[in-house]
């Protein structure tokens, strides 16, 4: 039991909270830890899907980590995963949107490139009145 919970903490980093145990007293009198959970922060990074990315691949790692994930820890696992895709989404749109405002800049730079280099072509072997 110990050991499991351990197995979260050590991997969730600073993700994960304490780990609180449900005992039962035994027949010896001896309380023994029966349940067991760590707490896990599974929101997104505000405005930061890489950071959100990066968070969610650690959450699974960490509701993954026992030797025998129970069914709680797979739906953790699942819901990081989850959450890393849609910050993979995020930061593809983010890309693309990136990638068309420097092409539109690009676009827009050429443009004047030809403009201004239509309007100073000269002809081999003109003079240019410099101080006209």
């Amino acid at each position: 039991m110990r050991a499991h919970e351990q197995a979260h903490l050590s991997v969730g980093g600073p993700y994960t909270g304490r780990a609180s145990f449900t005992y039962e007293r035994g027949s010896d009198g001896v309380n023994y830890a029966v349940a067991g959970e760590v707490s896990v922060d599974t929101s997104a990074v505000p405005n930061d899907p890489q950071a959100t990315l990066e968070k969610a691949e650690v959450i699974r790692r960490a509701a993954l980590a026992p030797a025998e994930p129970s069914a709680q820890d797979q739906r953790i696992a699942a819901e990081a995963a989850s959450m890393a895709a849609e910050a993979r989404t995020e930061l593809a749109a983010e890309r693309a949107e990136e990638a068309s405002k420097s092409a539109e800049g690009e676009s827009q730079s050429n443009e004047l490139h030809s403009r201004y280099q239509s309007d100073d072509e000269v002809e081999p072997g003109a003079s240019i009145d410099l101080y006209a």
